[in-house]
C-alpha cells in the first residue's frame, strides 16, 4: 500500500486492494483547418518549431501541465496528463490559443487515445514460471534484452511491462476503468507466480 495515497479503496472494484496510479494521457483533437506552424511559433508563446527536427510546433502549457503537439493539418496530440478531465481541458485550451492567433480552429473528434498506469504488487514475480505456464501466446520475456515480461491483454486491450521487483506498466487502455480491469484480470496470475520470501 506503500504505492497509494491513504485514500479508501472501494473492494467492488478494485478487488486486489490496488489501484493503478495514472501516469500520463494522450489525447487528440481536429481543429479542422489547416495550420501555418511558422506562424503559430512565432505568435505564442510556450511555444517551439524546428521543422527540421519534428514536423509539428510544440507548446507546453502550465495548467494542466501538458505537451501539445500541433500538426499543418490541424491535428493536435496531447500528452502528459494526469485525468481524462485534464486532457480535455488542455486540448481545448490548445484550440483556443489556435483560435487567438487568428486561425478558425474548432474543437473536433476529442478522443483518449492511450492511458498509461502503474502499480507495485509490493512482491517478487517470478517472470520465468508465469512465462513457462502460460506459454507465448500472450507474453514475451527476454530478459537479455528487456528486464521486463511483454504481456499483451486481449481484453480489455492492452499491453502490460510486468517487471520481476513487482512494478506493472499498463498501456494502451482508452479509458481508466479498461487499466482497472486489466490490472484485477492478471493480478491473482501474479500472485500465483509470487516469490516466497524466506
Amino acid at each position: 500500500m506503500a504505492d497509494q495515497d491513504m485514500e479508501l479503496i472501494d473492494h467492488t472494484d478494485h478487488p486486489s486492494g490496488l489501484v493503478p496510479r495514472i501516469q500520463n494521457i494522450v489525447s487528440t483533437v481536429d481543429l479542422d483547418c489547416k495550420l501555418d506552424l511558422k506562424e503559430i511559433a512565432l505568435k505564442a508563446r510556450n511555444a517551439e518549431y524546428n521543422p527540421r527536427r519534428f514536423s509539428a510546433v510544440i507548446m507546453r502549457l502550465k495548467d494542466p501541465k501538458t505537451t501539445g503537439l500541433i500538426f499543418h493539418s490541424g491535428k493536435v496530440v496531447c500528452t502528459g496528463a494526469k485525468t481524462e478531465e485534464q486532457s480535455k481541458l488542455a486540448a481545448r485550451k490548445y484550440a483556443r490559443i489556435v483560435q487567438k492567433l487568428g486561425f478558425p480552429a474548432k474543437f473536433k473528434d476529442f478522443k483518449i487515445q492511450n492511458i498509461v498506469t502503474s502499480c507495485d504488487v509490493n512482491f517478487v514475480i517470478r517472470l520465468e514460471a508465469f512465462q513457462y505456464s502460460n506459454g507465448a501466446r500472450f507474453s514475451k520475456y527476454e530478459p537479455e534484452l528487456f528486464p521486463g515480461m511483454v504481456y499483451r491483454m486481449k481484453k480489455p486491450k492492452v499491453t502490460m511491462l510486468i517487471f520481476v521487483s513487482g512494478k506493472v506498466v499498463i498501456t494502451g487502455a482508452k479509458n481508466k476503468g479498461e487499466a482497472y480491469t486489466a490490472f484485477e484480470n492478471i493480478y491473482p496470475l501474479l500472485r500465483q507466480f509470487s516469490k516466497a520470501v524466506h
